[in-house]
């Protein structure tokens, strides 16, 4: 009797836990399905209308050939891979891109002709990096595990014993991106390949957004950011305000890029005084169509901390760009290229470095 009753108990427990995991299922189902019905609405109504299912023809060839000024177009398709493995004391992350690529040809009056290309071993295109890094440093190294709102000091809220260093760890991640994103500037930069379509499967505006908001904190730079004070070639070391300005200044006089609002109106300051030269501030105001009273005295502050941190000279109520950051992409431009090749194309002997994550300043790693 005693064991059927311990039986008893036992069925009794199986059975409310499936009821418990059965009315959990359903509510989630139920809430899925409503969020559901809200998005297609949405769709139905008012995303469908901007996706084109069907289109002329001739139209797209005579499209193609304006805009790429050929009817065939070369394409590469860019996608990562990455992993994390313990060995030991040590933790060895992968992170690499791989592209296909081919030619897309625009038909007059049929659908667009798509070919791949035969690719070997030998000459697919792809690049890779694996780094080990011990895993008591991997909390100096990776900024996953520290807190936002304090310099240098380790987050409290995250336990920080081994495993949970392993499982937390985005030193991977952040290799398969930046492996993806270079690749697509090697194909694009290569006269030989002239590739004039990139598919990526990322949202290059959202990681872009997501990235301002990663690097939002400036005053933490200085403890965070070993680029600071980084030498490439023979080039000044970069300092705060490359970094500074190179972090959100995407340039494109035709597109109106950068606005003269919000978080880019320095930026705009900066680029309209580059192209133009001195200017006073009556004229930067009038050149960036601004009158209201309110976004002038925005203007008045941004120049005035331009000139503090010395992005700015003022001379006879005139503003000038410090000679220091006239060339500031290009100088950015090539500390990418060079992390890029180092980190992806080196033989790993001819580093002078004991790891490929870390960089030489002042002769000290």
């Amino acid at each position: 009797m005693r064991r059927m009753t311990e039986m008893s108990s036992l069925s009794g427990a199986i059975k409310r836990t499936s009821e418990v995991l059965r009315l959990g299922a359903s509510s989630q189902v139920s809430d899925y399905e409503q969020r559901f019905s809200t998005l297609r609405g949405l769709y139905e109504g008012v995303l469908s209308n901007f996706v084109r299912m069907r289109f002329d023809r001739e139209t797209a060839f005579e499209t193609a050939k304006n805009f790429f000024g050929t009817s065939n177009v070369r394409f590469a398709g860019i996608d990562g891979t990455m992993y994390s493995r313990p060995l030991f004391d040590l933790m060895i992350f992968f992170g690499g891109a791989y592209a296909s690529t081919g030619t897309i040809a625009f038909l007059e009056k049929e659908a667009p002709l798509v070919k791949y290309d035969t690719k070997t071993i030998q000459q697919a295109a792809g690049i890779s990096s694996v780094v080990p890094v011990y895993v008591n440093e991997i909390p100096e190294v990776d900024q996953a595990f520290f807190e936002a709102e304090q310099a240098g000091e380790a987050n409290s809220n995250k336990p920080l014993t081994d495993q949970s260093i392993i499982n937390n760890a985005t030193i991977a991640n952040w290799i398969m991106t930046f492996a993806e994103y270079y690749l697509a500037y090697k194909l694009v930069t290569d006269p030989s390949q002239q590739i004039r379509i990139i598919l990526l499967d990322r949202s290059l505006s959202i990681e872009r957004a997501s990235l301002i908001y990663d690097t939002a904190k400036r005053d933490l730079w200085k403890t965070r950011c070993s680029l600071i004070g980084y030498r490439v070639g023979d080039d000044e070391p970069l300092d705060i305000n490359d970094l500074t300005i190179a972090r959100q200044c995407v340039c494109n006089e035709a597109l109106g890029l950068p606005p003269p609002r919000g978080d880019y109106l320095s930026h705009a300051i900066i680029e309209l005084i580059r192209q133009k030269g001195p200017l006073a501030e009556r004229q930067i105001l009038a050149e960036l169509g601004i009158s209201d009273e309110k976004r002038a005295k925005r203007v008045a502050r941004h120049l005035k901390r331009s000139v503090n941190e010395h992005v700015l000279a003022e001379k006879d109520e005139s503003y000038s760009l410090n000679p220091r950051y006239s060339a500031v992409l290009q100088r950015v431009e090539k500390l990418v290229v060079s992390l890029g090749d180092r980190f992806f194309f080196t033989e790993t002997p001819m580093t002078k470095t004991s790891s490929l994550m870390k960089v030489l300043k002042d002769g000290e790693e």
